[in-house]
């Protein structure tokens, strides 16, 4: 119980540090389609509406002014390019395809049947590369609130395995979901620092492993919470037979630094699965 309490506080406070951390709405369509017929309506759409009403986000999340858009554009009747544009907006502000046909289900009981059945064909389109990209990375995604975010490149060479990197937020402390697919795993590593400093992971979805040098690894799962202290050898990262997600919060010290080491060996890493 406890546990829980602690993830569901962190979930709020990751998603107001989101929010807070949203840059100001730039929006250039009214200009680049009225800006020479109707140079003030272009000027009110993208400055006052989305440089300003949604930009508030202070006020109202991106999340929620997405759900209130949509809700009134099907409403209406409203099923051409400007809600098309708005659910691809939905979705980059996190509405999952599961959320997005439960919202959908939901509206067509109040607004109407015809409405929601116009407005599913949309979403399908919006959403379909959940459909028809990877399945089981889909499925995974549907799982966790946070999204998997992109490519981990910048740090593939210490990762054996593919990784996925999504910044949360910067402000204040540093998170970041991290997924790694089956099997996946980083490098022994060290978080240098001469004073505080180290790391904090919170399971989000799927199952994983921990482990210090010298010391027994640790099964992660949803909720469990791992504390790596500074200048400790570690590396973590998903189970042979699941896809698997943390949140990384960087510790704050001073004169931090990451010390990356050598890969876990398939050796090291058999065992531990079979030891399981």
């Amino acid at each position: 119980m406890k546990t829980k309490i602690i993830l569901a506080f962190v979930v709020f406070t990751l998603n107001t540090y989101f929010i807070m951390a949203q840059e100001k709405i730039k929006q250039t369509a009214g200009r680049e389609q009225l800006g020479t017929f109707a140079p003030k309506f272009a000027e009110l759409n993208d400055d006052i509406l989305f440089g300003e009403v949604w930009s508030r986000t202070d006020k109202l999340g991106l999340r929620d002014r997405s759900l209130v858009t949509i809700t009134s554009l099907i409403s209406q009747g409203i099923t051409d390019s400007s809600l098309t544009y708005h659910l691809q907006s939905a979705k980059q502000n996190g509405i999952t395809r599961t959320e997005i046909a439960e919202i959908l289900t939901h509206i067509g009981f109040y607004a109407g049947w015809p409405k929601a059945w116009a407005a599913f064909r949309l979403a399908k389109d919006v959403w379909a590369e959940e459909e028809t990209g990877d399945n089981e990375k889909a499925a995974f995604q549907r799982e966790m609130i946070f999204p998997i975010g992109e490519p981990n490149t910048a740090y593939a060479s210490y990762f054996i395995g593919n990784s996925y990197l999504a910044p949360l937020s910067r402000e204040q402390v540093a998170v970041s979901n991290v997924t790694f697919e089956p099997r996946c795993r980083n490098n022994w590593h060290i978080h240098r620092a001469k004073t505080g400093g180290g790391q904090m992971l919170i399971g989000v979805a799927g199952r994983g492993w921990y482990q210090e040098e010298g010391k027994p690894a640790v099964e992660i799962l949803p909720g469990t919470v791992i504390h790596i202290p500074a200048n400790v050898k570690h590396w973590h990262g998903a189970a042979a037979d699941s896809w698997f997600a943390h949140l990384a919060f960087e510790v704050p010290g001073e004169e931090t630094s990451n010390e990356w080491l050598e890969p876990v060996s398939d050796m090291e890493y058999n065992q531990l699965e079979t030891s399981k």
